[in-house]
């Protein structure tokens, strides 16, 4: 796992990544963290998701794409089904469920660039070293790579830049 720091939605934009991944609930909701950024930036990935069974419990560990083309490149959104539901005290996190999902993914997207956050572990609790191993493990032999979070800082303009 090759891990990075930024905005796995502005590296992804800018052709870093031939697939991003990024973990949701089977409730077709998409509405906190990373999942509403990619809703609002990529709305085709979450009519995939609303393309699936509200509510199925099936869902885990399957998911859902979206092929978004920006000019002359072309992404694929994964909406990973890795918990089933988000509300209550967690974790909501499957295990299992992300471990089905990430073998999946090998399976439909050999040798493509594989870009996600890390999913599992922020709104639905789940313990990221269980979740890194599970990933590595599942996607050994390929491109793959954690963006961890970071807010692009601002520059101050240099001297003498008119604003």
């Amino acid at each position: 796992m090759k891990i990075v720091k930024g905005d796995l939605l502005s590296r992804a934009y800018a052709g870093e990544f031939d697939v991003i991944v990024h973990g949701c609930n089977c409730f077709c909701t998409m509405g906190a963290g990373i999942a509403l950024a990619i809703k609002n930036l990529f709305p085709e990935a979450y009519e995939a998701d609303c393309d699936t069974a509200y509510g199925d419990r099936a869902k885990l560990g399957t998911f859902s794409e979206a092929y978004i083309t920006m000019g002359t490149r072309s992404l694929t959104v994964v909406n990973a089904y890795t918990q089933y539901h988000f509300k209550g005290p967690g974790p909501n996190v499957d295990y299992d469920a992300i471990a089905k999902v990430f073998r999946a993914i090998k399976a439909a997207f050999p040798g493509a660039r594989i870009g996600y956050p890390m999913i599992g572990a922020g709104l639905a609790g789940g313990d990221w070293e269980r979740i890194a191993k599970i990933i590595d493990t599942e996607l050994a032999g390929e491109d793959h790579t954690l963006v961890v979070f970071e807010a692009q800082k601002a520059q101050p303009p240099a001297q003498g830049t008119l604003l």
